[in-house]
């Protein structure tokens, strides 16, 4: 039997001006990890805000809810704020369903969190 291997895309990206990355696939148990891992990694390295973009998410279960809520708890520690882009879909419907939604800054589009990360004195 074949072992079916995880399917998370990620894509670094700036959405904005603030670091991103961009989710493709499922973020379930067995692609979790690797999130949490990239997300460590991209918070060291940069400052401010960070999005991650899950428009590209076609499924998302508990434990990818769980990387998702570790992700803003591991910003919140360094006073940084989590921006999800979360478009009408699999993965908002979790967040809705979960009630969790509120807990994230989230926009329905990347331009629509483009403009309100742009700075104000620019």
């Amino acid at each position: 039997m074949l072992q079916q291997l995880p399917s998370l895309e990620t894509r670094a990206t700036k959405i904005g001006g603030a670091n991103a990355i961009a989710l493709i696939g499922e973020l379930d148990v067995q692609t979790a990890p690797q999130l949490g891992e990239e997300v460590e990694l991209a918070v060291w390295s940069t400052v401010g805000a960070f999005v991650l973009d899950l428009s590209g998410l076609t499924f998302l279960d508990s434990s990818g809810l769980h990387a998702l809520l570790r992700a803003r708890a591991y910003l919140a520690r360094e006073d940084r704020t989590l921006v999800l882009v979360c478009p009408a879909g699999p993965a908002r419907r979790v967040l809705d369903l979960a009630s969790v939604l509120d807990t994230f800054v989230v926009y329905p589009t990347a331009d629509a969190a483009a403009d309100a990360l742009v700075p104000i004195d620019e």
